[in-house]
């Protein structure tokens, strides 16, 4: 039922090869700002103040041509939820993939917060409401775990014909997107040096590119939380594109609701979501 998944040229990692980094290199590239503390447990987080990401050596993005307004753009007469759910698809299967090669760095002791660009720290809210300060792997292993458990669930995602998406679907990929917003937060603050070391920063950045224009495109996420990585989307070139689409959404929405009822279930109440 869902489309072909938006971005499938997915970074290949050859695990066969041992990857040598060289550590003088990478801290001239970042002009002497990125130097790691030895001591284990030192809260990595610290690197975060530096913002490696804003380098200019490490502003590229993969597929750098692509115009992310007409990424996400909704083609007329497709069923908005089927078009959310094919991109929520493809940005939890990016930022996994991303988090996946660097996780070995992310432990409770090196990451015992959970936390984004400015020491901004996430709690997780349970399913009764309940917020908790975790580490950041556990933190980010709830995240996945809750999603892989709603992308699989047939009555949240179907993908088997006339079954129908939930009227609280768009609430749900609201609480997706911004989990894994929280989760791409991390990577900036915590985990960049690492990422540019595996040469992974470009799909980063695009992955980031792709989550923001979806986010200012359909208004997925609080204003008040994105604001912390607002620097890097104004250095990626990303703040014309966004603002062009925000000019244009409330009339692109207007005519989407006119043409599809699924549309009007996405004003249901989220009240419920998890606010972290």
């Amino acid at each position: 039922m869902w489309l072909t998944r938006v971005i499938s040229n997915k970074p290949k990692i050859d695990n066969n090869k041992a990857l040598v980094f060289d550590e003088k290199a990478l801290t001239t590239c970042f002009c002497r700002k990125a130097r790691r503390k030895e001591k284990e447990g030192t809260d990595s987080s610290s690197s975060g103040d530096s913002k490696l990401y804003l380098e200019a050596t490490v502003l590229e993005r993969k597929l750098p041509e692509m115009d992310m307004r007409i990424l996400v753009d909704l083609p007329a007469g497709l069923d908005y939820n089927e078009w959310l759910a094919s991109h929520t698809m493809a940005l939890f299967d990016h930022v996994n993939l991303v988090y996946g090669t660097v996780s070995e760095f992310c432990t409770a002791s090196i990451c015992p917060d959970m936390t984004g660009p400015g020491q901004k720290t996430y709690l997780w809210f349970d399913e009764k409401g309940k917020k908790t300060k975790v580490a950041a792997p556990q933190y980010i292993d709830y995240v996945m775990t809750f999603i892989q458990k709603t992308i699989s669930d047939e009555n949240i995602f179907p993908t088997k014909y006339a079954n129908e998406f939930p009227s609280s679907f768009e609430s749900i990929v609201r609480k997706i997107v911004r989990l894994l917003f929280h989760v791409v937060a991390h990577l900036y603050a915590a985990h960049f040096k690492e990422v540019v070391m595996l040469g992974l920063h470009s799909h980063l950045n695009l992955t980031f590119a792709h989550l923001t224009a979806l986010h200012h495109r359909f208004s997925l996420i609080d204003p008040k939380e994105t604001e912390i990585l607002k620097d890097l989307e104004v250095a990626l070139h990303l703040s014309g594109e966004c603002a062009e689409a925000a000019a244009n959404n409330n009339d692109k929405l207007e005519d989407t609701e006119k043409s599809d009822e699924c549309r009007t279930q996405s004003t249901e109440d989220t009240s419920g979501d998890n606010k972290s």
